[in-house]
């Protein structure tokens, strides 16, 4: 069985992801308690349902269970994946107050940026085990458009996830690495390059034509390339590496799509991501 448990904050998509997984051929099941998953994926499997997709959070009274329960299913033989969705404090803020919905965790004496904060602290055991996805600052079809990216995926080995973001928007929430080339020469500046993107042939000529930028495109591909080892070594199946500039339209784009290149020509299993231009 094909299994995907999405979880993560309140306010951050997880019915959007959910329903995408619906349109994709999974059978979904909103908050499921974490102590029934076992039964149910036996159960679903037994009726030759194949495809699983269960959404667990705060709202079951034995989440604290979950990550053993998921590591058991696992080592069963169940391709297990873990969807773990978030955005920033003063978004998740936004979106409630715009909806007007209560968050899970509310009470009388407990604030709701006080309820994120604790949500955030009861899912961090979590996090480790899944693929994070930052909703910060993307739409709902770009979401749903990344979920379909992650199910596609080959579920044997790590996957590299390169991404571009601008610093102006804040640094991505699930980023194992950043960095910033922001000390680069900005092709913005440059009537003819400032509506074009790093995927441009012109702004990338631009940029390798600037001894700093070839630089440091080799200082980071080399030590992701010295570092894969040792989280492949760990049993990790995703890791991150965001490439911020000013706005997220040019330097890092560029960066991001020539190291995904360089590395899905060493056989790895490569996603791209450009925050700002989705």
């Amino acid at each position: 069985m094909q299994l995907v448990i999405v979880t993560g904050l309140s306010g951050s998509g997880k019915s959007v992801a959910l329903r995408a997984l619906e349109d994709s051929g999974y059978y979904c099941v909103d908050n499921l308690p974490a102590t029934l998953l076992p039964e149910t994926v036996r159960h679903l499997n037994h009726a030759g349902q194949d495809r699983l997709a269960v959404s667990i959070d705060t709202r079951s009274s034995t989440l604290e269970a979950l990550p053993d329960i998921i590591r058991d299913l696992r080592d069963s033989g169940v391709a297990a994946q873990v969807l773990f969705l978030e955005s920033g404090a003063e978004t998740l803020v936004k979106r409630f107050s715009e909806t007007r919905r209560r968050h899970p965790l509310s009470k009388a004496n407990i604030t709701l940026a006080e309820s994120i904060r604790l949500e955030r602290e009861m899912l961090e055991p979590l996090s480790d085990l899944a693929h994070r996805m930052d909703t910060s600052n993307l739409s709902p079809s770009a979401l749903r458009s990344w979920v379909k990216d992650f199910i596609a995926l080959d579920r044997e080995g790590l996957t590299l996830l390169f991404t571009s973001f601008g610093f102006k928007h804040g640094i991505p929430l699930d980023a194992d690495f950043v960095f910033d080339v922001r000390c680069l020469p900005n092709p913005h500046y440059d009537p003819a390059l400032k509506p074009l993107t790093g995927r441009d042939r012109p702004v990338a000529e631009f940029l390798e034509s600037q001894p700093q930028a070839l630089a440091m495109y080799e200082d980071i591909r080399q030590f992701v390339e010295k570092w894969l080892p040792a989280f492949t070594r760990d049993n990790r199946s995703y890791l991150t590496v965001a490439v911020g500039c000013t706005g997220g339209q040019h330097r890092s784009v560029y960066f991001t799509e020539r190291l995904a290149r360089h590395f899905r020509n060493q056989q790895h299993q490569v996603l791209v991501r450009h925050r700002e231009l989705e």
